[in-house]
C-alpha cells in the first residue's frame, strides 16, 4: 500500500459556532491506493503523491488535507463568488497557467454558470463546499481568486479590496504603513475594514458592503482614495502599475474593483516558494515581525488553533454601504 503522507498541520476548528462539516473520507482504500488514486472529502485524488511545491516537497494529498482541516475557514470567502483559478498541474516548477472556464474532465462539485457580459455572456466557475476544493486540489489548482461580488449579485460588489504592492526598495514596516492609511481614510468616511497578508509582498485592505452600489460606483470610490493617497504623497504612493515608476513606492492597486477582476481569496495557497497563504489577520497583529508570506501550508494550523477570535469574525455581519458620491458641477441640479 501507498505510503500515507505524514501530517504537516494540526487540524484547525474554527473557535466561532459554525455548521458541522459533513463527514469526510480521508483513507483510501488499500485497491484504490495501489491504483494511484485515493478519495478525499468524497471526491477521487488521482496521482495523490505527486509533488507540487517542490521545495516543500508537499504533495497533492496534503494539499487536499489542509483544505479539509481549514474548510470552515475557507468558504464563507470563496463559496459562491466566480472563480479565477491558477493552476500548476506538474508543481509550481512547471508551466502554470490561468483558468476562467470550464475543461474536459472537470468534475461536477465545480459549478458552470452562465452569466451576463459585455458582448452577452460568458460562463462562470463556483465551488460551494469542501467537495468542490478538493476537486480543484484534484485538477492542479494552487490558487484560487474570488470576484468582489457573489453569484446572488454579480452587478454589485459586497467587497472592496485595495492592494498594497510594494515596489524596489520598499520595505515592510512601509508596506504596514499604507496599510494604515488607507484604514485611517475609510474610518474617517465611516467604513470599517479588514486586512490580509497575500501570501505574496504585500497586504489587502478589504472592504465589506452591503450589495447596493454597482461597480462603476465601486471603482470611483477606490480610484479616489488610492488618488489621494498619491497626491498627498507622491513620494510614497502611486496608482500606476508601470514598474519602472513604482520603484521606492507602494502601488494602491483599486482596479481589482472592477466587475471581473480578481484577489486571491481568503485562506488560498500562493504557487510561490514555501507554500505561502493569503490569510487573514487582525489589525493589531500587523508588526515588522509578520511576514506577508509568513503564513504557509506547514505553521497554519497552528496559527487557526491558537487563535481566540476569528480575526475576520465580522466581516460577514458589518452593515455599511458606499458614502454618497458629491455630484459633480456638471450634473449637479437646481432645486
Amino acid at each position: 500500500m501507498a505510503k500515507s503522507p505524514a501530517k504537516r498541520h494540526a487540524a484547525a476548528k474554527k473557535p466561532s459556532p459554525a455548521k458541522a462539516p459533513k463527514p469526510a473520507k480521508r483513507a483510501s482504500s488499500a485497491k484504490e491506493a495501489k491504483a494511484g488514486s485515493i478519495q478525499v472529502a468524497g471526491v477521487p485524488l488521482t496521482h495523490p503523491d505527486r509533488v507540487l511545491w517542490e521545495d516543500q516537497g508537499l504533495t497533492k494529498q496534503e494539499l487536499a488535507e489542509f483544505y479539509l482541516d481549514i474548510g470552515e475557514w475557507l468558504l464563507p470567502h470563496l463559496a459562491s463568488r466566480p472563480l479565477t483559478l491558477i493552476r500548476c498541474p506538474g508543481g509550481t516548477q512547471k508551466k502554470c497557467f490561468v483558468q476562467r472556464h470550464s475543461w474536459a474532465g472537470m468534475s461536477d462539485f465545480i459549478h458552470r454558470t452562465t452569466i451576463p457580459d459585455n458582448s452577452g455572456t460568458q460562463e462562470a466557475l463556483t465551488v460551494t463546499d469542501i467537495q468542490g476544493v478538493i476537486a480543484l486540489v484534484q485538477s492542479g489548482v494552487l490558487e484560487m481568486h474570488v470576484w468582489g461580488a457573489t453569484l446572488a449579485d454579480l452587478e454589485r460588489p459586497d467587497r472592496l479590496i485595495f492592494d498594497l504592492d510594494p515596489g524596489e526598495g520598499v520595505d515592510w514596516p512601509r508596506v504596514i504603513e499604507g496599510a494604515l492609511a488607507v484604514r485611517e481614510r475609510l474610518k474617517a468616511l465611516g467604513l470599517e475594514s479588514f486586512v490580509k497578508t497575500t501570501g505574496g509582498k504585500g497586504l489587502h485592505v478589504v472592504v465589506p458592503l452591503k450589495p447596493k452600489a454597482p461597480w462603476k460606483e465601486a471603482l470611483a470610490f477606490s480610484r479616489g482614495i488610492a488618488e489621494a493617497m498619491a497626491a498627498d504623497e507622491p513620494d510614497r504612493y502611486t496608482t500606476t502599475s508601470v514598474k519602472q515608476e513604482r520603484e521606492g513606492r507602494i502601488f494602491i492597486d483599486y482596479l481589482r474593483n472592477n466587475r471581473e477582476a480578481s484577489a486571491v481569496a481568503p485562506y488560498s495557497t500562493r504557487s510561490r516558494p514555501g507554500a505561502p497563504v493569503a490569510t487573514p489577520v487582525a489589525w493589531e497583529e500587523l508588526s515588522p515581525d509578520l511576514r506577508p508570506n509568513g503564513f504557509t501550508v506547514d505553521n497554519l494550523g497552528k496559527r487557526l488553533l491558537s487563535l481566540k477570535k476569528d480575526p475576520w469574525a465580522d466581516i460577514g455581519t458589518v452593515d455599511q454601504v458606499l458614502p454618497k458620491q458629491k455630484p459633480s458641477k456638471r450634473t449637479s441640479r437646481k432645486n
